[in-house]
């Protein structure tokens, strides 16, 4: 297959915990999980590690040929850092990486759908690493394939498990309505983008067209839609395991940059934490902001990290704590499987309904206690944490 020539399967991602997860569907792919092996769950407290395949010591398999990964690249310099050094590990894995500009110019968006239209029409499957995303929507409408693969982009999978299922229009669980007038008729203009996108969202009923989420996340099947289990294999069998160190790691969050959580607020929740914790180490979000991250330094002592990798690589290289708190994010549901048989436990703190800013939706409300109330083999961390905190 040269460069110029249509790939089989095309997928599209936009950030660096998207392309590992579409690393991991390939790595599933080979494996022959996708023809129905189901992946054993992860033990409570560090059982063994089954390894890629289910069985310690068995060699990981040989990449799929036919996968072109097209990366559509955001502007923030940590996010394209992360999405570089994803590129390479793709590559290594004998991927094809395509770099495609489609933000940061007046044309870029425009010239990227120009130069994908001939590839999206003739994939024979695409794969999709945020079904939220507006420009990979508009490549929608230009799909022709009869199979679609969503890989999981954290825990907004959960979010659009569920709208698919109650025929919602597809919208981001923190997104608050605004914008006035020019708002209103942009989203108007781009109703008929999103139509479409939900109908390609939806199977078919003979079979035909169909859909699959390829996720960590607690997600059901509905309407003929299939969900497969990323237990994150490929990483286990590339990376770890890891050493551990006595101390605790603090994984921080965007909440704050999102407009959900008092920023006030939560640098209290984080110096609550790691006082009873004894935390040493804080895991920064590729979102959060270089001021943020240096109040939260001078105010807790915490040793700021700027992972140059998705947190799920970085805890298997290690080294790690025994421990890691988390507030209600997608690590608490994809750590556990990501260091099965490693003795690390992985711990939430609930967000307290007092820390959320006032114009955080009754919807962002009761998302984030879901995240927590689903998550899967972590450690809940008593009540007075969180009271303490706030």
């Amino acid at each position: 297959m040269t460069p110029s020539a249509p790939a089989p399967t095309l997928a599209f991602v936009e950030s660096p915990v998207q392309l590992l997860n579409v690393l991991e569907w390939a790595h599933a792919r080979g494996a022959g999980r996708l023809l129905g092996v189901v992946p054993r769950q992860p033990a409570r407290g560090g059982g063994t590690d089954p390894g890629p395949a289910g069985e310690a010591g068995v060699a990981a398999p040989a990449a799929p040929q036919d996968l072109r990964i097209v990366v559509l690249p955001p502007t923030d310099p940590m996010s394209r850092g992360q999405l570089r050094r994803m590129a390479g590990l793709a590559r290594d894995e004998g991927h094809e990486v395509r770099w495609q500009e489609a933000r940061g110019g007046r044309f870029a968006p425009v010239k990227a759908f120009a130069a994908l239209a001939r590839e999206v029409r003739a994939a024979e499957r695409v794969v999709i690493g945020d079904p939220f995303s507006r420009y990979v929507q508009l490549l929608l409408t230009l799909v022709r394939a009869e199979e679609l693969v969503v890989v999981d982009d954290g825990t907004a999978t959960m979010e659009f498990v569920a709208q698919t299922a109650r025929g919602e229009r597809l919208v981001r669980w923190h997104r608050v309505g605004g914008g006035g007038l020019p708002g209103r008729l942009r989203e108007l203009a781009y109703a008929p983008v999103s139509a479409t996108a939900r109908r390609r969202f939806t199977p078919g009923p003979d079979g035909r067209r169909r859909v699959e989420v390829f996720s960590s996340m607690p997600v059901t099947a509905h309407s003929g839609m299939t969900v497969r289990l990323n237990d994150f294999a490929w990483t286990r069998a590339r990376f770890g395991p890891p050493r551990l160190t006595k101390g605790t790691d603090l994984v921080g969050t965007s909440l704050v940059e999102t407009g959900v959580v008092d920023p006030d607020r939560y640098l209290e929740a984080v110096r609550a934490l790691t006082l009873e914790h004894g935390a040493t180490r804080y895991f920064a979000h590729r979102r959060e902001s270089p001021e943020k991250l240096r109040v939260l330094s001078e105010a807790t002592g915490l040793e700021i990290v700027r992972p140059d990798l998705p947190l799920e690589l970085i805890a298997r290289r290690g080294p790690v704590g025994r421990t890691i708190v988390s507030f209600p994010s997608t690590v608490v549901h994809t750590l556990p499987y990501a260091l099965i048989g490693t003795g690390v436990t992985v711990a939430v703190c609930d967000v307290d309904p007092s820390w959320l800013t006032p114009s955080a939706s009754e919807r962002a409300r009761g998302f984030l206690a879901g995240v927590t109330d689903t998550a899967r083999d972590v450690h809940r961390l008593p009540a007075q944490t969180a009271s303490a905190a706030g």
